[in-house]
């Protein structure tokens, strides 16, 4: 659930042909109609989640300072469960309906679990930014498994788009890798997939209950399995504790699993998706910002201007309609 991871990402935005990134579907309540203090309050709350997702990337790359990949997955799901139940568990949210678990399983298969274990191993040899970059189309990829899980038609503008933004991150990747993609970016084009597909199922239960509680109880279906896995990965991979590896496993559990898509829901809930979406817009740029500042990485030109040519596209496809 990131996500951005995360995933997360999340939407009645999929569901109604609208794009966001990880983590980031839909709201109970899309009302964007609070007055001006509640809009205010809910961008705020908006940006918040765009700024916690955006520290995704980063912040794993920390954690395997200390952690091997499966071990690092399975403990972020397990205390991210934790603390999920907890919220649950305090506020007494129902269990829900035998009728939606199936979908909860798509859930919890693509945003807390095929997402962050496939960016991780891709993490191991890829950049953060190189990451930013491919990771950027997720909306784009959650938009086209909408608009076949919903039946919806985008518009020849939205395809021409989405497109030439696949376009975009292809030729990056592949001028990136030396000419051919890595196995690196086999697994971050194999996490589009899975977190779209989260994302757009995501997007379709937040109709009949609140995002957060969506992401909260596809976290718990998973705490058995993560559990189990933390259990065998940590008894397998070394563990070296460092403090960038602990304040890692720390953001990407409690900041960009639960916190982030808690304030990102309620806040799209306060302004609406599409001005909340807008928002997210910013957040691969930020990634990169982050794998400067906190990982020391050093840019290349193609970077910024392929993650700049992918907002634009994105930003053409939530103004195509269907």
């Amino acid at each position: 659930m990131t996500a951005q991871d995360s995933a997360t990402p999340p939407t009645s935005i999929a569901v109604s042909g609208a794009a966001t990134a990880p983590g980031i579907r839909g709201s109970h309540n899309t009302h964007g109609t609070h007055g001006t203090h509640g809009a205010h309050g809910g961008t705020l709350l908006a940006v918040l989640g765009v700024v916690a997702f955006s520290l995704t990337f980063p912040s794993t790359v920390w954690g395997l300072e200390s952690f091997g990949p499966w071990s690092l997955v399975a403990v972020r799901s397990a205390l991210a469960a934790l603390i999920a139940g907890g919220f649950l568990l305090a506020l007494r949210v129902p269990v829900p309906e035998r009728r939606h678990w199936a979908g909860l399983a798509v859930v919890g298969g693509g945003v807390v679990v095929g997402f962050p274990l496939l960016t991780t191993l891709a993490l191991e040899t890829s950049t953060t930014s190189h990451a930013a970059v491919v990771v950027g189309l997720l909306p784009l990829t959650t938009a086209a498994f909408a608009a076949v899980r919903t039946g919806r038609r985008p518009s020849r503008a939205f395809w021409l788009a989405a497109l030439a933004g696949a376009a975009v991150v292809i030729t990056f990747a592949v001028q990136q890798s030396g000419g051919a993609l890595s196995s690196g970016d086999l697994y971050l084009f194999g996490a589009l997939l899975v977190c779209a597909a989260g994302y757009t199922e995501g997007g379709r239960l937040a109709g009949v209950m609140p995002g957060w509680q969506v992401v909260g109880w596809a976290l718990i279906g998973c705490l058995p399995l993560a559990v189990a896995g933390a259990a065998v990965a940590l008894s397998f991979e070394p563990v070296r504790l460092t403090a960038h590896g602990v304040i890692g496993l720390a953001w990407v559990a409690a900041g960009s699993t639960f916190f982030g898509l808690y304030v990102w829901y309620r806040g799209m809930a306060s302004i609406g998706i599409a001005r909340a979406s807008q928002l997210q817009l910013a957040q691969p740029v930020l990634t990169l910002v982050w794998s400067v500042l906190l990982l020391g990485e050093h840019l290349t030109p193609a970077a910024p201007v392929a993650a700049v040519a992918v907002l634009v596209c994105i930003a053409v496809t939530q103004r195509a309609g269907t």
